[in-house]
């Protein structure tokens, strides 16, 4: 299956992954990103999940919930950057992107619902 959906959030989970390790070697904080791991990689989880549910109402409810994952990502990226832990915005920018993308599918979705 060829999806922007799957694809984007597969590539945002590793990144995910390769920051939180990064900080945690660095400056030796766990906290927030073993918060933000958990957010961060169920995104992919629950977009994949979306794509093998039961009918298009399960569709939906999944890709809310990854929405949801996203906007708490966003959030403990926002916390990270602005207590100082980590300063690259281009995370934060793939986080938006990736909740852009989500709101858009989920109105398509919603949409032709019928």
């Amino acid at each position: 299956m060829n999806s922007p959906l799957l694809s984007k959030s597969k590539s945002f989970a590793l990144e995910i992954i390769k920051v939180c390790n990064e900080i945690k070697s660095s400056k030796r904080e766990g906290v927030l990103t073993n918060q933000l791991i958990r957010s961060g990689t169920s995104i992919g989880a629950n977009i994949r999940e979306a794509f093998y549910g039961h009918g298009r109402s399960d569709f939906i409810a999944k890709l809310q919930i990854a929405l949801k994952e996203c906007s708490e990502s966003e959030y403990w990226l926002e916390l990270l950057m602005e207590s100082g832990y980590y300063s690259d915005s281009t995370i934060l920018e793939h986080c938006i992107e990736m909740k852009k993308l989500l709101i858009a599918s989920l109105n398509t979705a919603k949409k032709n619902v019928k």
